[in-house]
């Protein structure tokens, strides 16, 4: 079997690094690519996967975004023409369920935020199965063209299918201050379509962090021009990495999360540790339950952080199989099929 995984974002290199182990496991031929952007490529070196590199980020502006897409769209398909692909996966690429269903390929995409309208009005319609947490409800995907036996929803987070073998590294500490206590920062995805209004709270938070005394935070920066403005501010008590370092390790490690993104949110949550979010967008169905459960705080002044030091340990874990996952994806391959099931028990 002939697989095409496509890599447009950090994240999607973590969700995708068992995956791609396991159907290589079985025999599988798997090729990535990616798309230069944020930590992407820095993760796959990181992580010891190769992929071919097409295209990168459009910028801010809608104009951008639509002309980066045109060339990649284009450059995708004359790169997987004649490759003899069985299956296409991706983790919210709409460029590859497009192009995909062009070269008529079956294709499966995954995502775990549901108001990205315009991605996901172009990403779902083309895909051959839609996956998500059963956390969203199935009728805010029904816009986008994805209604049973396409849709498909699996329980719990991806991230606890995708760290289900992690355990952190404690080199990440070196160079810190263990005393104070540890804060990881994630700054918002200032170039998403979906969270285009700027949010005050993030930058007070990164201020207010920055001048205690008690605090070592550590701030990872999505793009080189955020990293620029958070190491222009030089406060006392914040460390910016200069690349893409093992956040994984360093979040379980942590005292404390703060995020105005997704993944680093759900990591924290599915690695027990405590987690406030400052995300300025609408919540997703995956955000919404995190809060009812007490697993995700919302934040709406830093002063209310709870600052103290954990005992060290790493917090309750939930582990999921990525082979339920991978079986999911896969289900592309029969999408008529009677037998393919439509979610997880």
């Amino acid at each position: 079997m002939r697989v095409w995984v496509d890599l447009t974002a950090s994240a999607h290199v973590l969700v995708f690094r068992p995956l791609v182990r396991l159907l290589r496991e079985r025999g599988a031929e798997v090729e990535l690519t990616a798309r230069e952007y944020a930590q992407t490529l820095q993760l796959l070196e990181l992580h010891g996967l190769e992929a071919e590199v097409i295209g990168k980020h459009g910028g801010r502006s809608r104009l951008g975004k639509l002309r980066a897409m045109q060339r990649r769209l284009r450059a995708l398909k004359r790169w997987a023409k004649g490759r003899s692909f069985d299956v296409a996966l991706a983790h919210g690429s709409h460029e590859l369920t497009m192009t995909a269903r062009r070269l008529g390929i079956p294709s499966s995409t995954t995502f775990d935020y549901e108001f990205a309208w315009l991605q996901h009005q172009l990403g779902c319609r083309a895909a051959t199965k839609v996956v998500v947490p059963d956390a969203i409800p199935a009728e805010r995907l029904a816009r986008y063209g994805a209604r049973p036996p396409k849709l498909v929803q699996y329980p719990g987070l991806k991230e606890e299918y995708y760290l289900a073998d992690f355990e952190p590294d404690g080199s990440v500490l070196e160079g810190l201050d263990r005393e104070r206590v540890l804060v990881v920062l994630r700054p918002p995805p200032d170039v998403s379509l979906y969270h285009r209004h700027s949010n005050p709270l993030f930058p007070q938070t990164v201020d207010f962090l920055g001048r205690h005394d008690e605090v070592q935070a550590v701030v990872l920066p999505r793009t080189d021009e955020q990293r620029a403005f958070v190491q222009g501010l030089e406060l006392p008590s914040l460390v910016v990495p200069e690349r893409a370092v093992d956040a994984q390790s360093l979040i379980a490690l942590s005292d404390l999360v703060v995020s105005a993104g997704g993944t680093m949110n759900r990591e924290a949550a599915a690695l027990g540790v405590p987690v406030y979010t400052t995300y300025g967008g609408r919540l997703g169905g995956v955000d919404e339950e995190l809060i009812r459960q007490g697993r995700l705080k919302p934040l709406t002044d830093p002063r209310a952080l709870e600052l103290r030091k954990r005992d060290g340990s790493v917090g309750e874990r939930v582990r999921r199989d990525p082979a339920d996952m991978l079986a999911l994806l896969l289900s592309a391959l029969q999408p008529d099929a009677s037998t393919a099931s439509t979610s997880l028990p």
